[in-house]
């Protein structure tokens, strides 16, 4: 279970924070239950990429400002990592930046008979996108995008 108000919370808590350090937030997501136990993932990137001590730097500026700012009930398990070569597009800027590359989404209801939609992401207006699917173009409303990532290049082959 996703609690999108409280990721909107916590993403306002941190950008700040993560931005003045030269890291851009990607996304946060708050998964599982206060009872069961919760995990908070913390996407970032930056323009050189992400290496391990960034995550482990960011992890420690983040658990100080959680734990002073304590907006999650119960415990919880933080995750820092990188978005991955399947990077989440979260924002209209992700979108306007990728512009013309591979994507996946899910949409939460159907649009002209279908949820998922992979192909060249070809157009970014203020309300939707324009994904180009086998050489037919298909309008995504962002509102109800259900997620969209990057699609992941696929492994080149060395040798013979």
């Amino acid at each position: 279970m996703v609690f999108v108000a409280d990721t909107l919370r916590i993403r306002t808590l941190l950008e700040p924070a993560l931005e003045g350090m030269g890291y851009e937030v990607i996304m946060i997501e708050l998964t599982g239950s206060s009872t069961a136990g919760q995990v908070l993932r913390v996407y970032i990137d930056a323009p050189g990429g992400i290496l391990l001590d960034d995550c482990e730097q960011v992890s420690r500026q983040v658990s100080a400002i959680l734990d002073v700012e304590d907006p999650i009930k119960g415990e919880y398990t933080l995750e820092v990592s990188s978005p991955g070569l399947d990077r989440p597009l979260v924002t209209h800027e992700h979108f306007a930046r990728f512009q013309g590359d591979q994507i996946k989404v899910t949409m939460r209801n159907l649009q002209m008979g279908r949820r998922r939609f992979t192909g060249t992401l070809s157009e970014v207006g203020p309300d939707s996108v324009v994904v180009e699917v086998d050489g037919e173009p298909y309008e995504l409303p962002f509102n109800d995008m259900e997620k969209a990532n990057l699609v992941a290049p696929a492994p080149r082959r060395t040798g013979y």
